[in-house]
């Protein structure tokens, strides 16, 4: 436990730690990318330069803007009914974050909740949580995540709970891991010495250390996030035809390939940088954060 002398150095090295994330290329890029792409999703409809819904079949699969045959206005062209691709992609983006910052969220507080209890408590409270985890885990992911959305019904919030439901195990059987080495620590032992109340050690104590490896998996959560909401909407079963989505956009461009590969290729790329930056986000926060890849 630390003294109130020692508490104000504590500070020092967190904030320390805090500045050095920033000077790390791997996390300004990859959140920088991040940023720049919730920014246009919070401020779509100024961004945007056409309605994402806006059809013009004197417009359809019209090239991109560097392309001899492209019409002014329309930067990333136009997919097979008119609609402005570069606008479908931002409104997309809305979507895609969405899902990823709220089932993300959502997962890893419940996961992370039922890791630290199972692994600091022990007994019946471990045995229970790891039959769950052992029962989730026996349903393949995507099929589980594609039936509880068709029983459910469609929309963000179905997907929401569908990647909640299933992806909770991933925190909970690491951060149960991680718990049960640092409850054998010395420092809890000190603070169990010193009379500290269990709960006060798990939130004080176990949990600080327990949160590097937390901010790894909440950006790994969102990359998946991202991409089964992608795949959902590929299937047709995320949010409604009318709402523009990358997954969706992907599933028209493939019928288009041969017509208009921008319609397929754009989505297909920004999906893909945006899990990469995510992965990187985290990998980069964890090497800094962690005092064991620190040394």
């Amino acid at each position: 436990m630390a003294t109130p002398l020692a508490e104000p150095a504590i500070a020092r090295r967190r904030f320390a730690g805090l500045l050095a994330v920033f000077r790390e290329p791997r996390v300004v890029f990859a959140g920088g990318f991040l940023l720049v792409l919730l920014l246009a999703a919070i401020f779509a409809p100024l961004v945007a330069p056409h309605d994402p819904l806006e059809q013009d079949l004197m417009l359809n699969t019209l090239p991109p803007a560097w392309s001899a045959d492209a019409e002014p206005g329309y930067v990333l062209g136009t997919d097979s009914l008119g609609r402005d691709v570069l606008s479908r992609l931002i409104y997309g983006t809305r979507v895609a974050f969405t899902v990823a910052i709220v089932a993300a969220l959502a997962a890893g507080l419940i996961g992370t909740l039922l890791g630290l209890l199972s692994g600091y408590f022990g007994g019946w409270v471990d045995a229970v949580v790891s039959r769950l985890i052992d029962i989730w885990m026996a349903f393949p992911p995507v099929l589980l995540s594609i039936l509880l959305v068709a029983v459910i019904g469609t929309g963000v919030t179905s997907v929401i709970l569908a990647i909640v439901v299933i992806d909770w195990t991933r925190f909970c059987r690491v951060v149960r891991s991680e718990t049960l080495q640092q409850a054998k620590m010395e420092y809890v032992d000190a603070a169990v010495t010193l009379g500290t109340g269990r709960g006060k050690i798990l939130l004080k104590e176990v949990l600080p250390n327990v949160l590097p490896v937390v901010v790894v998996l909440l950006s790994l959560e969102m990359g998946i996030a991202v991409i089964v909401e992608a795949v959902l909407s590929f299937v047709g079963l995320s949010v409604s035809s009318d709402t523009p989505t990358w997954g969706g956009m992907i599933a028209e461009g493939r019928q288009i390939i041969y017509q208009a590969w921008w319609v397929l290729v754009f989505p297909l790329v920004l999906l893909t940088a945006t899990v990469l930056a995510f992965n990187q986000l985290g990998d980069g926060v964890r090497r800094l954060t962690d005092p064991v890849l620190r040394r």
